[in-house]
């Protein structure tokens, strides 16, 4: 098939919940991050709810609008801006079509309807439907479309258009009005249903909107390009095979291709443009323009046939979006029964992956104990789940004569954080973090089960069937980001297990280092408020900024540690495809049945020690408890010069290996979607903790008063023995700073047995302000048995921009 030779790999979603809108064609989407949402069209009758899909958690809605609701129309203009939708045209009832213009504050589901000025040459666009209607930096340009003539509905007198207008938006909210750019060159000729797309190389900052296809009478296949600098208009020429004229299909950019999917074409043999009474028939072939190039590449040819369900059907009238690098299309009607005089709709829902999922975040950590991590990532967008790997500092045994073992019990999780210390007279303990109620996904629902299908064939394609996210409760968008924000690097003791003279920090993030803000004589719980933090698998974002975040650090280490292996993000790819998982886990199947092929090794020398990368597991979600992995047979680590042909074994026929406490291991990750894996993050490098070391304190407050503030905090949970002292560091101004910004220094600004301290005005005058995520200033408490010091909790104590702008 054409599809498999392209390395396509289309997918149906067959399992979502809430309310499926009614098949129907003529509708429009758009994306805001991962939600699609669609309005209008028609299938008896044109609908005028606001439809949602969430494509994280496979949900539909319909969010509860308000404010100056338009009324449903069908062929109208469609475009986002941030997280405003604007609207324009479109066909309101048979007959009678728009010129009205709507502003959605998807944030709010606010419908609004807006009055621009009109040009101040010429007249405002007259009622339409079918017109293209795009969006670049500030301008929407709005292109033809068709008319009707006559002023009674009923008569109808199509004109087709090829006018041009730019309709110049107000930052956030509002239009400023229309207006007739003069241009250059000849005017692509009048047209309706055809596409418009912009386009800016990297390399050649010019903007560059191409309209292709339409109907105006007769269907067309031409291509027209207009500089948006210079507003010129040219036909350029292509190279490949030009599709057949069409109209009502789609086209979306992705990086720099253009892909074009399905619509109405002639019918007649050869792709010869039909008369006007001629035949044409929707067709399911799928291309794309290769914007730098303008190269056609076909990928499903028009006449190919599809009897197994593998591709999507042939359609028109249909919507496309692009989330990230996914293509998702739905409904469209798919022909015409002139026995019932009635459209056909299609009811599905598809989506393709159009390349692998670039490198997710470094692996951050959570909470470390003697013999596991928590860990987590930051979410990449539109995959199917993710391969975790961990290389061990030590060596590590084969699976012969290793038995596997169960998962080890653990209490105190904490994890580590770190940076660099201003030295006092003594030496400082490192300063690791705490144990806070922070709502993660357990290894037992995040890792892929047995009893679900996860194949990587020879084509590296995952399949992972059956998985269903759970609905987020809220649905609403605003401009805060959606990711948990925050901050933790990572400590190694090069000492004694609990001291550390000297250490190094990374940019690394972590999903619970405690913000505070900065709040008048208010205090702020870190673990009490943790738990309403939003999360990444979440939909509601509210205008209030989070309010803490916490993490811990113990004995581990976090840091860039590229440097460490011979590996970039190409060849670690090439390097680790021999550990991939099994095509199949299934129960009762032959350790054939489950292998697979794996990748061409990079055939560069690396050391035996680099090549040993091992896998914790494929996870669904962005998180994972790490307390074993999976050890590799004996012959497969013995011949590794052959390993180019070696089959990747089943997870259920390999050995696991517990984790070994105050043992250094690096992790990476890599994403999973339909074409395949991914390059993978960033080395990130955490240490089990060491027995006997008291826990992280908790429960940190922060009190604000006129010229200081209180700090106070809860007894580690886990003491392991009697806690003789707390250290409580604050992150100052330094000379270091300037040089590495990245590595932060620390002052110690209390030590007693107290749970608390005030921190002055003169000590805060030389506290650094951290802008790793939002403004804020950086607390570490950490407290000391007979063993040394234990982990700390790190605070960032929110700052807005006018205090942090004063420091």
């Amino acid at each position: 098939m054409a599809a498999a030779a392209a390395g396509l790999s289309w997918r149906r979603v067959s399992s979502f919940t809430g309310p499926v809108p009614r098949s129907r064609h003529g509708h429009r989407a758009v994306a805001i991050r991962e939600l699609v949402i669609i309005f209008g069209g028609g299938n008896e009758g044109i609908a005028d709810e606001l439809h949602v899909y969430n494509t994280a958690t496979n949900q539909w809605f319909l969010p509860a609008v308000r404010g100056d609701i338009p009324p449903g129309c069908a062929a109208h203009g469609f475009v986002c801006d941030g997280t405003r939708i604007l609207v324009f045209g479109g066909m309101v009832e048979y007959g009678r079509y728009s010129n009205d213009l709507y502003e959605l504050q998807a944030s709010r589901w606010l419908w609004k309807k807006v009055k621009p000025q009109a040009p101040s040459t010429g007249s405002p666009p007259c009622p339409r439907l079918g017109h293209s209607f795009s969006l670049y930096g500030n301008k929407c340009y709005l292109f033809g479309g068709l008319a009707n003539e006559s002023e009674d509905s009923n008569n109808n007198v199509p004109r087709y258009l090829n006018d041009f207008y730019e309709l110049e938006l107000q930052h956030g909210s509002g239009v400023v009005g229309w207006s007739i750019p003069v241009t250059k060159g000849i005017l692509p000729s009048p047209r309706e249903s055809h596409t418009a797309i912009v386009y800016c190389r990297k390399d050649l900052g010019s903007p560059k909107m191409y309209i292709f296809g339409g109907m105006c009478g007769c269907r067309l296949n031409d291509l027209w390009e207009l500089d948006i600098e210079t507003m010129t208009w040219s036909r350029p020429e292509t190279k490949g095979t030009v599709p057949l004229p069409r109209s009502l299909h789609t086209a979306n950019v992705i990086g720099n291709k253009m892909y074009v999917f399905g619509g109405w074409v002639p019918q007649s043999a050869g792709g010869e443009i039909s008369a006007h009474d001629g035949e044409w028939k929707c067709t399911g072939s799928f291309c794309y323009l290769n914007l730098d190039t303008t190269e056609w590449i076909g990928l499903i040819s028009d006449c190919q046939e599809d009897k197994s369900n593998l591709l999507p059907g042939p359609r028109a009238g249909h919507c496309a979006v692009a989330v990230g690098t996914r293509l998702y299309i739905w409904s469209g009607r798919d022909g015409y029964r002139k026995a019932w005089n009635n459209q056909v709709c299609c009811k599905d829902l598809w989506y393709l992956d159009t390349e692998k999922p670039p490198a997710p975040s470094q692996v951050q950590l959570i909470r470390a104990t003697t013999n596991s991590f928590q860990v987590k990532w930051d979410e990449v967008p539109t995959v199917e789940g993710y391969l975790l790997q961990l290389h061990a500092d030590s060596p590590v045994p084969s699976a012969a004569g290793i038995p596997g073992t169960g998962a080890p019990e653990t209490s105190m999780l904490s994890s580590q954080g770190g940076s660099s210390l201003h030295q006092t007279p003594q030496s400082l303990p490192s300063v690791p973090c705490p144990e806070l109620k922070v709502d993660h996904p357990s290894q037992a629902n995040n890792v892929i089960p047995n009893n679900v299908q996860v194949s990587l064939p020879s084509n590296s394609l995952l399949k992972i069937e059956g998985k269903e996210k759970v609905a987020a409760p809220e649905n609403r968008i605003t401009q805060e980001t959606m990711k948990n924000h925050a901050d933790a690097t990572g400590f190694k003791d090069s000492n004694a297990p609990s001291l550390l003279p000297g250490c190094t920090s990374s940019p690394q993030t972590s999903a619970n280092v405690g913000e505070l803000h900065d709040l008048d004589k208010r205090t702020v719980m870190p673990d009490a408020s943790v738990s309403s933090t939003v999360s990444s698998t979440q939909t509601m974002v509210t205008q209030q900024a989070v309010k803490t975040e916490s993490s811990s650090t113990n004995g581990a280490v976090v840091k860039d540690e590229t440097s460490l292996t011979t590996f970039n993000s190409k060849s670690e790819a090439a390097e680790t495809a021999y550990i991939m998982p099994s095509t199949r886990v299934n129960t009762g199947q032959t350790n054939d049945s489950h292998s697979s092929k794996t990748l061409q090794r990079q055939t560069a020398p690396v050391k035996t020690r680099d090549r040993q990368w091992y896998d914790v597991g494929i996870f669904k979600n962005n998180s994972a408890m790490v307390n074993q992995f999976y050890l590799l047979p004996e012959e497969t680590l013995s011949n590794s010069n052959k390993l180019e042909n070696a089959n990747v074994p089943d997870y259920r026929l390999l050995k696991k290996q517990d984790l070994f406490p105050g043992t250094v291991y690096r992790f990476r990750v890599a994403a999973i979607n339909g074409c395949g894996v991914g390059p993978f993050s960033k080395v990130s490098e955490f240490k089990t903790c060491i027995p006997g070391f008291p826990g992280a304190p908790s429960t940190v407050k922060i009190t604000k008063s006129v010229d200081c503030i209180h700090l106070s905090w809860e007894p580690p949970a886990s003491p392991s023995g009697n806690i003789l002292e707390y250290s409580a560091y604050l992150a100052i101004r330094s000379t270091q700073l300037q040089e590495n910004p990245n590595q932060l220094v620390f002052m110690r600004i209390y030590c007693g047995l107290k749970t608390s301290c005030i921190v002055t005005a003169a000590q805060l005058s030389n506290a650094h302000v951290d802008y790793t995520s939002r403004p804020a200033i950086v607390f570490r408490i950490s407290a000391k048995n007979e063993r040394g010091y234990g982990p700390a909790t790190q605070v960032r104590w929110l700052q807005d921009m006018k205090t942090s702008s004063s420091k």
